[in-house]
């Protein structure tokens, strides 16, 4: 019998770093897709990590922060929502709790927007995920 190509998703996770001030942090992406574009810190899931895990860890290498998870808001799965290819998100809200603010990893720059200047054209789905945890903050 002839295998089957099952094709599977991909898992990522995009975070929320919520500041005392009003303001989240946002990178500017180096890399297709969406480079130059302003994102949410995230990425890949790695095999045999915890979403949870994924989100410290990629926060930590693309913007120099230690964060904590304060809770989940939401599992993004538009087929099309990135350019790759089937990417499924998780999203969670963060707060900072140390490091140095510095862009690392796929971040060309690192910047705090207040919620009244985050830009329009954000890469991926990101105005939506940032519009569905603000209406809870």
């Amino acid at each position: 019998m002839p295998s089957i190509e099952r094709k599977i998703p991909s898992l990522t996770v995009d975070i929320i770093i919520q500041r005392k001030d009003n303001s989240i942090i946002l990178i500017k992406r180096k890399k297709a897709p969406f480079a130059e574009h302003w994102a949410l810190p995230g990425g890949f899931v790695e095999y045999g990590e915890t979403a949870e895990h994924a989100a410290i860890r990629e926060t930590k290498e693309e913007t120099g922060l230690d964060v904590e998870i304060l809770k989940l808001i939401g599992v993004y799965s538009e087929p099309k929502r990135d350019p790759r290819g089937h990417v499924i998100a998780i999203a969670f809200l963060a707060k900072e709790v140390g490091g140095s603010l510095v862009a690392n990893d796929d971040a060309k720059a690192v910047k705090v927007f207040k919620i009244t200047e985050i830009p329009k054209n954000l890469a991926f789905d990101h105005a939506k995920i940032i519009k569905d945890a603000l209406g809870g903050l």
